[in-house]
């Protein structure tokens, strides 16, 4: 028998179908996207100059070095690192059923900022270095984005650790690392105090989030981890359903949401862990692209990690390009853009009342 002679399935068809066609788009946005990020700088290279070179049916190697060295590593970085921190933020406001729930907002990043206070000031990993342009530069950056890594899991343990003595609830979770955040601040602070002029500068140039440091193997490493991560997502997506109906609905159709939340927990501090680690601090990426997303496709979580993947990488590639060409020939950090458009959107949306 077919309830309303089959309207239901149409219906549906098209529900689906809109939400699909919005992901659809960002794709073919973000690739526009990209090929005007690359095209624009200091030396502007013609669109069309830019796909030739990408596709390699181009014989002329007058845009190559600055191509496939320079602009395509950097925008590529902005890709990943958005997509990244925009679905460990998705995960973590699912998981937690909270709004506030991102790698920012959960004192990770500023972990990973002590982490790399402690490598400059405590190891002295930075340097001064006469040449104008990199007058700041870290004499051993690996060093520090591993203490920077280090340090955010720490963070995530600890919050994990209370969450188990307290039970894995999503209110203890966010309230622990709203504390540890703090806590990790204090920590940075007091160590700037006792840094000389060197240090100090060698701390906040780490501290200004920028995907222009990754080389391509940073990058490849990063994409992984970031497709690894979004797999096992995409995989709890019926999971995230049934939690985001309440922690007994989710237990009564078989959801282990204790489990589903540690782990979950875990995976995308992971994932941002290892991206504040070799970019620095780039917030609200992950905090306000999941607001959007749900604004435009909905709660479905079928849609909504996809799209906010795709989210994620369209802003945080709009803001490095915006980045590049405000002050041009100077350079901003993207993280002091994303913050600057991100807090602005964020509070339009808690007015709005959609943050729910």
């Amino acid at each position: 028998m077919h309830l309303n002679g089959g309207k239901i399935p149409e219906e549906y068809k098209r529900y689906t179908g809109r939400k699909i066609t919005y992901i659809i788009a960002g794709i073919v946005l973000l690739f526009i996207l990209l090929i005007y990020s690359i095209s624009v700088g200091a030396v502007g290279i013609p669109p069309l100059d830019v796909l030739e070179t990408l596709l390699g049916i181009t014989s002329s190697s007058k845009w190559q070095t600055i191509i496939w060295n320079i602009r395509l590593p950097q925008a590529l970085t902005g890709i990943v690192a958005g997509a990244g921190l925009a679905v460990a933020g998705v995960a973590m406001q699912s998981i937690l059923r909270n709004p506030l729930g991102s790698p920012f907002t959960l004192g990770i990043s500023h972990a990973a900022a002590f982490g790399a206070a402690f490598s400059v000031i405590i190891l002295g990993t930075g340097t001064m270095q006469s040449s104008g342009v990199n007058a700041v530069v870290l004499n051993n950056p690996y060093i520090t984005t591993i203490i920077a890594f280090i340090f955010s899991m720490v963070a995530t343990g600890i919050i994990l650790l209370i969450s188990k003595v307290r039970g894995a609830s999503p209110e203890v979770m966010v309230l622990a690392g709203v504390a540890i955040g703090s806590l990790f601040t204090a920590g940075t602070m007091f160590l700037q105090y006792f840094a000389d002029d060197v240090q100090l500068a060698a701390v906040v140039f780490w501290t200004f989030g920028d995907v222009g440091r990754a080389d391509w193997g940073e990058l490849a490493f990063m994409g992984i981890l970031t497709i690894a991560c979004s797999a096992y997502f995409i995989m709890n997506m019926w999971n995230y359903n049934a939690i985001d109906a309440g922690d007994e609905t989710a237990k009564g159709l078989g959801v282990n949401v204790e489990r589903i939340r540690l782990l979950g927990m875990v995976i995308s501090s992971l994932l941002s862990a290892v991206i504040v680690s070799f970019l620095g601090v780039i917030g609200f990426v992950g905090l306000v692209c999941p607001h959007i997303t749900r604004r435009i496709i909905g709660d479905d979580h079928r849609f909504l990690i996809p799209g906010t993947l795709v989210c994620g990488a369209i802003l945080l590639l709009a803001s490095d390009t915006a980045a590049r060409l405000i002050l041009a020939p100077h350079i901003l950090p993207v993280a002091i853009l994303t913050a600057f458009m991100g807090a602005p959107v964020f509070i339009y949306l808690l007015i709005r009342g959609h943050t729910n």
